[in-house]
């Protein structure tokens, strides 16, 4: 019998209506003839809720103890859902993430993968049983439970689709599948039916919800086709698969934003060897992750150096920045919060040129100020104003006719 791993998010368990839901569908794809391993997420706000109890407990949360208790939200979700199959007399199990042989790194509250002993899983489908994985977590070489991240179970999911060879690995969400930019904010915003791992990286990494990006990554170096397509119907979604299975390629795929964003500058710094080491070394150690850099044109022997991070990382960065600022003698720095970023994302935008120059001309003719600017092969990143991100996905979307893509 084929297998699918079919991932259901917060949103598609959010009630146990939903959980019956998913439970019926499941044994829908069973009756199809599917060998069937579910990942499942907490339900609906459970995640947020258990972090506002941890909160009162005090100031001190170590990591591992929050591990601990942040684990049980996918783990109340997989029983149920197990629950509600072996009520419509499906077979069903669940497990959580250690019990599915799910083995991560040490790293708590992002650990990563490492490997998957799969035994367990195996032996509960050779007894014809639907496996319901709790995601987002793993355990770690010393035995303590992990979590993977916001967004996790993805991972999860892709991991072990790739482990038991899975036909396929369908992330099931709030949404019918990827789309040339946010539907909430384009109203002609197109699904689109296929999408390269490479894009689809880039759009996640870029603001993109429907994707953890860490997934992505982990079925791009794997080659696990994802199909992402809505909990709540039953149309066909996207395929995330290798370029090469692609049947055209577009210049411009989508238009992502991203309004986690927050821009520092630091003004006047010395132009000598090891500085900028320094800087994004400091901040590295905090776990803080730097987008976007730019450096000026030396004067005098300074320059000025601006960068990116996620708005969430502002308070422990800042300490980290000031106290650099003095020891490289620069002459001060700045934060702004009010910034977001615009990108459009393709693979045919390594054989067209001119395409960079034709996004620019468009948010100039809209009067859009660019503060900074990132490229790769196959993305254009432009930090601007906060206020004028809806603006600028709109006109971006009809720069590149992405209202009549496929």
């Amino acid at each position: 019998m084929p297998l699918l791993v079919a991932k259901f998010g917060g949103s598609s368990v959010a009630t146990i209506d939903k959980i019956k839901n998913i439970a019926s569908r499941i044994r829908g794809m069973r009756q199809e003839g599917h060998q069937v391993v579910a990942v499942v997420s907490a339900m609906g706000d459970t995640t947020d809720d258990l972090l506002e109890l941890a909160a009162q407990a005090g100031e001190n949360l170590p990591a591992r103890e929050m591990d601990m208790l942040l684990a049980t939200g996918e783990q109340q979700s997989a029983a149920l859902l197990a629950l509600a199959l072996q009520n419509m007399d499906c077979p069903a199990i669940s497990l959580t993430g250690w019990q599915a042989g799910v083995r991560s790194d040490a790293t708590h509250s992002k650990a990563r993968i490492t490997g998957i002993d799969n035994q367990r899983v195996l032996k509960e489908l050779e007894q014809n049983k639907v496996v319901v994985v709790a995601g987002f977590q793993g355990i770690s070489p010393a035995g303590d439970v992990t979590t993977l991240g916001r967004g996790g179970s993805d991972t999860s999911a892709v991991a072990l689709a790739y482990s038991l060879k899975a036909e396929r690995c369908m992330i099931f969400t709030d949404v019918d599948g990827v789309y040339t930019a946010d539907p909430r904010i384009v109203k002609d915003a197109c699904k689109l039916g296929q999408i390269a791992y490479e894009e689809m990286l880039e759009m996640a990494s870029l603001g993109a919800v429907v994707m953890q990006p860490r997934a992505v990554e982990f079925a791009m170096l794997y080659g696990v086709d994802i199909e992402v397509l809505s909990s709540f119907g039953f149309a066909p979604g996207t395929i995330i698969t290798e370029v090469g299975n692609m049947e055209q390629q577009r210049i411009v795929t989508g238009v992502a934003h991203d309004r986690n964003c927050a821009k520092i500058a630091i003004f006047d710094v010395p132009d000598r060897p090891g500085v900028a080491s320094s800087l994004f070394k400091g901040l590295a150690e905090e776990r803080i992750n730097v987008d976007m850099v730019i450096q000026g044109a030396t004067r005098h022997e300074h320059n000025d150096i601006a960068f990116t991070i996620e708005s969430s990382d502002v308070p422990r960065a800042l300490p980290v920045v000031k106290r650099l600022v003095e020891e490289m003698g620069a002459s001060g720095m700045a934060c702004g919060e009010r910034v977001a970023k615009v990108s459009i994302v393709g693979a045919g935008m390594q054989s067209n040129p001119g395409v960079a120059a034709a996004m620019f001309e468009a948010l100039a003719e809209e009067g859009i100020n660019i503060e900074m600017i990132s490229t790769s092969e196959i993305k254009v990143s432009c930090i601007i104003n906060e206020e004028q991100i809806e603006k600028a996905v709109n006109v971006l979307h009809r720069k590149f006719s992405l209202d009549s893509v496929e």
